[in-house]
């Protein structure tokens, strides 16, 4: 009995130690963030450096409503490929498919997760840029690549959480649909897909953070110009693009607005999360 008590706090200290790293590794970020950050926001000046227009480090002029627009624009881009195109191949997979095509797309959805996103910006530079070149204005390197390329890459984790959540819904609740006279159909999107709606949220929320710190595969098809696009065809830069591609050289105030880059960037993203929580749980008071 005593050893069974002292196996249990041991458990019980280890998890505690697990959650204790994973707060301070959060902490240490926000505290390396805003204390690099919150200097040079200062030192530019707040208004300047969020709704400035123009980023030319040269001149210790440092805007970048151009890249935080790029950002929203291609994670926009990104939602509205990938949400619908995930949310229906979930509810395929988990209520609709065989087991033989099951075991089919399942391995392609695993697949799809583990390819870098490197290889995933070399498909978009190879292959959709020179269509996109070949069938629109512009050369092809654009917002509109950028979009269709982070929709594909957000796909896994939409597909797969969404499904986890459908397949987590009670069975009752699809066969008391039945008994009251509803088909296969309206059982699947009337019953289980409102019954998921809090794992399908996380989903999407998790693939919009992948969309919106993506950074390799964007750089090499966004084109990367620090300017407002005019168009889906122009060429945009975002505010991860825009700190990779400059922190190799970047000193002084240069390096310290790139961070104060990464501070707006996190708390965009913080900003973004509790739209989509409160979204969630405004459906599950619903």
């Amino acid at each position: 009995m005593a050893n069974h008590a002292l196996k249990e706090g041991f458990a019980r200290i280890l998890f505690l130690a697990a959650a204790g790293v994973s707060i301070l590794a959060v902490a240490l970020i926000c505290v390396f963030l805003f204390a690099n950050g919150v200097p040079a926001i200062a030192q530019i000046g707040l208004p300047d450096f969020i709704f400035g227009t123009t980023w030319r480090p040269a001149n210790d002029v440092y805007g970048i409503f151009p890249m935080i627009v790029g950002s929203i624009y291609v994670t926009a881009g990104a939602i509205v490929v990938g949400v619908p195109v995930g949310l229906l191949c979930a509810i395929f997979l988990s209520r609709f498919a065989s087991k033989g095509i099951a075991r089919i797309l399942k391995p392609g959805v695993e697949l799809l997760a583990g390819i870098p996103s490197v290889v995933y910006g070399f498909f978009g530079l190879i292959v959709m840029v020179p269509f996109i070149r070949a069938h629109t204005p512009g050369n092809g390197l654009s917002l509109l690549a950028a979009s269709i390329l982070l929709g594909i890459m957000i796909l896994p984790t939409i597909i797969t959480v969404a499904q986890s959540a459908l397949d987590a819904v009670p069975q009752k609740y699809y066969e008391g649909a039945l008994a009251l006279g509803a088909n296969h159909e309206r059982a699947t999107f009337r019953i289980l897909v409102p019954a998921a709606t809090s794992g399908i949220m996380a989903g999407i929320v998790l693939g919009v953070g992948r969309a919106i710190g993506e950074t390799m595969a964007v750089i090499m098809v966004a084109g990367n110009q620090p300017v407002i696009p005019e168009s889906l065809f122009g060429g945009v830069r975002t505010m991860t693009a825009n700190i990779v591609i400059e922190m190799g050289y970047a000193a002084d105030l240069h390096r310290g607005a790139l961070i104060a880059t990464g501070v707006v960037l996190f708390v965009f993203v913080l900003l973004i999360t509790m739209i989509f929580n409160a979204m969630k749980k405004r459906s599950e008071a619903r």
